[in-house]
């Protein structure tokens, strides 16, 4: 209905009867066209512009039921009003089952010709909302589309800025002299590093509501590594860890807390004896999810004052408790910290 006027086809072999069915149309404002073999109204209907069709049963060659089967994978496949003997409500239901719309009893009456307008009038209703309903999700999946693509130029252009402000602090470290002070700054550029990781995935990712935690945490471990070298701290890191995608707000809280683990293990469980290394692992359980950290060092079991500021802790606490999780101190050798939180 481009145009605002319905366009209505009828199949049908009987010419009397498709002027009759003509006339009723016109006189209801609907624009008509007739085809007296099944090919012909197929071939109509494959040029588009049709919105409702009236077919009958009997054709020159097969029946409706074959037209119906052959429009089945049409596309913009108009309404089908059915048309039938009054005795024969089996093929009724079979062209009901077949995809019409609705089906009318043939006969000569007007009581015919004033059902069969009825059925049409429904039928044209229904592709007006079909249409309309059509229309609104594309609305909607174009709109989706364009805030997805808007979504990640933002990604992309926060995960340049923070790299950028990364960098700056790599260029301050690099100034100081102060040995607490170029720490301090590593633990800053990590930390922004970090989240700058999250958005760098969203913006080369399909779904911009989760992130791929184990490329995400691999490419993390990577920076890890360079920076705490360049530190002066060179402690091996492995890293074990399920591939899963995971909510972006909480891949940014758990590559913060990864960061604060993994730069604590590596500056103070080796400082007195030989180096050694510092593992990653990361898994689903029934519970949700595991995170665990572990180096084979001097130990901590979370009790007592820990090395340093204990900035570092604040920060994995605080970013525990965002993502809901508990936080638990393994026993034996060296430093074991894992975390469970829902997945």
């Amino acid at each position: 209905m481009p145009n605002g006027t319905p366009r209505v086809l009828y199949i049908d072999d009987d010419p009397g009867l498709a002027r009759l069915v003509q006339r009723t149309m016109e006189r209801r404002g609907y624009e008509f066209e007739h085809a007296a073999t099944g090919e012909a109204g197929l071939s109509r209907i494959a040029a588009g512009g049709i919105d409702v069709v009236a077919l009958d049963h009997y054709l020159p060659t097969g029946t409706g039921l074959d037209v119906l089967a052959a429009m089945t994978n049409a596309p913009d496949r108009p309404a089908v009003v059915y048309v039938t003997g009054s005795a024969e409500t089996a093929i009724a239901v079979a062209a009901l089952k077949s995809g019409a719309t609705d089906y009318v009893s043939k006969s000569l009456d007007a009581e015919f010709m004033e059902l069969l307008a009825s059925a049409i009038d429904h039928a044209i209703e229904r592709v007006r909302l079909n249409r309309a309903r059509l229309r609104a999700e594309a609305e909607v999946r174009e709109a989706r589309d364009r805030a997805e693509i808007l979504l990640g130029e933002v990604n992309h252009r926060v995960a340049n800025s923070l790299a950028m402000v990364a960098a700056l602090v790599g260029l301050q470290t690099n100034a100081v002299q102060s040995r607490e002070a170029k720490d301090a700054l590593v633990e800053t550029q990590a930390r922004i590093s970090a989240i700058a990781g999250v958005h760098r995935h969203l913006y080369t990712s399909d779904d911009v509501r989760t992130v791929q935690i184990a490329d995400y945490l691999e490419s993390l471990a990577g920076e890890l590594d360079t920076s705490m070298k360049a530190a002066g701290h060179h402690s091996p890191i492995k890293i074990d860890v399920m591939s899963f995608p995971i909510a972006t707000e909480k891949a940014a809280s758990l590559g913060v807390i990864v960061t604060e683990l993994v730069t604590n293990a590596m500056k103070y469980a080796y400082r007195d004896t030989a180096r050694g290394e510092v593992r990653i692992r990361l898994s689903q359980t029934s519970q949700g999810v595991e995170l665990r950290v572990e180096d084979d060092g001097v130990g901590w079991d979370g009790t007592g004052t820990p090395q340093g500021t204990g900035l570092g802790s604040r920060i994995v606490k605080a970013m525990a408790q965002s993502l809901g999780a508990t936080i638990a101190y393994g026993q034996g050798s060296g430093t074991s910290v894992s975390l469970q939180f829902p997945g």
